[in-house]
């Protein structure tokens, strides 16, 4: 269905599309009026309405010597209601690898053995550090404080920043001086 997209957003890639789109949404014209109206030759509004027609967007019929174009409106809504719904949306970017930023940020701030170069200063980059060294707590098991800087410690010297921020990006919980992986 991507390709349906790419097909679909092609064919108003263009302004003299758009503005043929617009011309059809307030009434039917004939290449003639339209080329006119866009001050174009009218092989190339016939060139455009083509490819307008080719995604259903466009449809003509015959009214003498001409064809009348006129906007197919239940096409439209139709395209975009099915183009654009969620599903259709999320499987155009189905073959996007979705940890590849992750990867990268853990390559740019740790060292071979893993421990941080530095602590991100960037908010979207500390979050993916912090979720990274979240999956060193077992989610469910209670630890101590004591038991969560020495995991922390393989990671960097700063243990409190890093329990501290766990905490507050919801990576993990405390209460009463016990520490648990949500």
């Amino acid at each position: 269905m991507s390709e349906e997209l790419v097909t679909f957003f092609k064919a108003l890639a263009d302004t003299s599309r758009l503005k043929i789109v617009g011309l059809l949404a307030q009434r039917s014209y004939s290449v003639e009026e339209l080329a006119a109206l866009l001050d174009l030759k009218p092989s190339t509004i016939s060139h455009h309405l083509s490819k307008l027609a080719e995604v259903g967007l466009v449809s003509a019929r015959a009214e003498g010597y001409y064809s009348v174009y006129q906007l197919n409106d239940a096409a439209l809504r139709e395209t975009t209601r099915s183009l654009f719904s969620s599903e259709q949306m999320s499987a155009a970017a189905q073959n996007v690898d979705l940890d590849a930023y992750d990867r990268k940020v853990l390559a740019d701030y740790t060292l071979p053995d893993g421990r941080l170069k530095e602590i991100p200063a960037q908010r979207k980059k500390l979050e993916v550090i912090l979720r990274h060294m979240a999956e060193s707590f077992k989610a469910g098991r209670k630890y101590t404080e004591k038991q969560v800087n020495e995991i922390l410690s393989r990671f960097h010297a700063d243990t409190a920043t890093l329990r501290r921020e766990l905490i507050g990006y919801g990576f993990m919980q405390r209460q009463a001086g016990e520490y648990w992986r949500k």
